[in-house]
């Protein structure tokens, strides 16, 4: 029997002291493939995008993320669960915690980059021509091995209840003029006029 059956299983946001364990999960995984891996750097920066799976013993067992994107955008990332806890369901309730914050934050669209699209279609996503993705998305890419043939399939969620925000314009060129600023004064607070002839 495994013991893991009757380990209670909580879910919460990531804190710093989190981040080693976070960082095994996401590069192992990466190691196959599955994700690109994460730097240090990147998981300090960003682990209040983190929510985190612990077993009884507080351990971490699992991690996904949401990044937000855009105005009405923002991606499942990072989605992993030890070997020991898969197949509980646990994989479903980091997904659901992560859709639950962007409708708290009025997000309309989820969006992700997976292999796994029968899991992700028991969430509601369905399948989304990549071209229809913003460049922003692609920012990971540059990194990614696979980045002359990926073969990950995008899929979105999309949030009924939530409108479609109106999205800032971008601002009108204007005439504005640099001012002079004078870094050699007279005695009397007038420019230094210097004759170059």
């Amino acid at each position: 029997m495994d013991t893991n059956d009757h380990q209670p299983v909580t879910l919460r946001r990531a804190r710093v002291d989190d981040v080693p364990t976070i960082g095994s999960l996401i590069n192992d995984a990466a190691e196959f493939g599955l994700m690109l891996p994460k730097s240090w750097a990147q998981l300090y920066e960003n682990v209040r995008e983190f929510e985190v799976a612990t077993d009884g013993n507080g351990s971490v067992v699992g991690v996904c993320g949401l990044s937000i994107i855009w105005a009405d955008l923002a991606e499942v990332v990072s989605l992993v669960v030890a070997p020991s806890h898969r197949g509980q369901g646990l994989g479903r309730r980091l997904v659901e915690a992560c859709l639950h914050e962007a409708q708290q934050l009025k997000l309309r669209r989820v969006m992700t980059l997976t292999y796994e699209r029968a899991f992700f279609e028991k969430l509601g996503f369905a399948v989304l021509d990549r071209q229809q993705l913003p460049l922003k998305v692609w920012a990971d890419c540059v990194r990614c091995p696979k980045n002359e043939a990926c073969d990950e399939i995008a899929m979105v969620r999309v949030f009924d209840g939530v409108p479609a925000p109106p999205l800032p314009p971008a601002p009108a060129p204007s005439n504005f003029e640099p001012p002079v600023v004078l870094t050699n004064l007279t005695k009397d607070g007038g420019p230094v006029v210097e004759d170059h002839a």
